[in-house]
């Protein structure tokens, strides 16, 4: 039963837009109400009604270490004693800046925002002040975040509702966005050859994960950074989604290519609204109040967000085997799904990061991930919840792991996939 959540649902819509926050929330592509929801601990989630789910989407993937850990949580307490916003400078601050270049050494200077959209927007302008260019490339399909000029074939729940490009964007304004193909290496090339000298920057989500999670095909990343280098435009990696979940290093790490400027979000919020953009010395010291490139906020580096991330980053540094888990979690149900054997079934998986295509396709860019039958993943995902598991409501997001998943829960979730694939393909 689900009464409460019709209930508030009902009122949210006479208050805010669709009667939610954001759009992918509100079950449209399902026909579901959305859960209303109450409370998380673990690897559950319990809805205003009582009900308890084992939940796939930490957050949209901040939960790396399952909600409400004691560790964060006791720190966070601890630090809301002392306030919740100052205004001004704090050591933790700092000390997460620290804790980012240490992990991630190619963002040798860091700069705190509230959100990942933030941290995009601003890595960008900080390209185009650097390299006095305009344009900017993009690829198709890649989601990051609602900056105007990046709402242009954009992913997540721009595909669900099937509104690539947003109303309210000038064409001026996102004119200035070049839209490649992701894994095409030809579509970039010619973009290059097209736009000499005006390109300030290629922005790429390393693996894509708001078409659901699309791989890079075997040196693509590589070759982006090749082709900047040779055109004098910056490499941008927005790890907002991989930044600290592919491994302790993010996605650069784990391919082993180095871009210019880095964008992050969620895990470094430990589940508080947080978001970071830094990289190359030279090409931060533009930022204000050194350089000509303004920007800033009067949240960011929240001493209540900076200390959730601390300790989110300090426990995944302090525990390394914690990336084991997590992709043997991801490995279990991702072959539990090959096993049934379906031709009209595709999963993608990179650490713990998964989704699952109904389409025969191999999904390696935005056309072949439109492929899905997202009729069939809407059955999918109802047979779930139905089954007391929780997984995105839309077929362009990822499955996201967290360290507090049981394997009796995995066990039992792959009990239930198989259950549908078996009985619905």
């Amino acid at each position: 039963m689900n009464q409460q959540s019709e209930e508030l649902f009902s009122k949210a819509k006479r208050l805010i837009p669709g009667g939610v926050n954001s759009p992918v929330r509100a079950f449209g592509s399902v026909g579901r109400t959305p859960l209303f929801i109450e409370s998380a601990k673990g690897d559950r989630i319990t809805d205003v009604d009582g009900n308890e789910y084992i939940d796939y989407i930490c957050s949209w993937g901040p939960g790396i270490l399952g909600h409400a850990h004691p560790q964060v949580i006791k720190q966070v307490q601890i630090a809301c004693e002392k306030g919740l916003t100052y205004g001004a400078p704090t050591e933790k601050e700092v000390q997460l800046a620290q804790l980012i270049q240490e992990l991630m050494p190619s963002m040798e200077m860091t700069r705190l925002v509230s959100s990942g959209t933030e941290a995009v927007m601003s890595a960008i302008r900080v390209a185009r002040g650097f390299t006095g260019r305009d344009k900017i490339v993009k690829f198709n399909g890649c989601y990051h975040g609602h900056p105007d000029g990046l709402l242009v074939k954009a992913g997540s729940a721009a595909m669900t509702t099937s509104v690539p490009d947003s109303s309210g964007v000038p064409v001026d304004y996102s004119k200035n966005t070049l839209v490649a193909e992701f894994n095409d290496m030809d579509s970039v090339k010619k973009l290059f050859t097209e736009n000499q000298n005006q390109i300030a920057a290629v922005i790429v989500e390393p693996v894509a994960a708001n078409m659901g999670v699309v791989l890079p095909a075997d040196g693509f990343l590589e070759f982006l950074r090749e082709i900047t280098r040779e055109h004098d435009s910056l490499l941008i990696f927005d790890e907002v989604i991989t930044g600290f979940r592919l491994s302790l290093g993010g996605a650069q790490e784990y391919y082993q290519v180095k871009p210019d400027l880095t964008t992050l979000g969620k895990i470094i919020g430990g589940g508080m609204p947080i978001g970071a953009y830094g990289g190359r010395r030279d090409i931060m010291e533009c930022v204000s109040p050194v350089g000509k490139v303004y920007q800033a906020g009067t949240l960011s580096g929240n001493p209540i967000a900076t200390t959730a991330g601390i300790e989110t980053l300090t426990i995944l540094r302090n525990y390394p085997d914690i990336y084991d888990y997590l992709e043997n979690c991801a490995k279990t149900i991702e072959q539990a799904i090959l096993d049934c054997q379906k031709e009209e079934l595709t999963v993608n998986r990179v650490g713990s990061l998964m989704s699952i295509f109904f389409t025969k396709q191999d999904v390696v860019n935005y056309q072949s991930a439109a492929s899905s039958d997202t009729k069939k993943y809407a059955q999918y995902f109802n047979f779930l919840l139905d089954h007391g598991i929780y997984v995105a409501p839309s077929q362009f997001e990822a499955i996201f792991f967290s360290i507090a998943h049981s394997e009796e829960d995995i066990q039992k979730t792959c009990a239930v996939m198989k259950q549908f694939i078996n009985e619905n393909m």
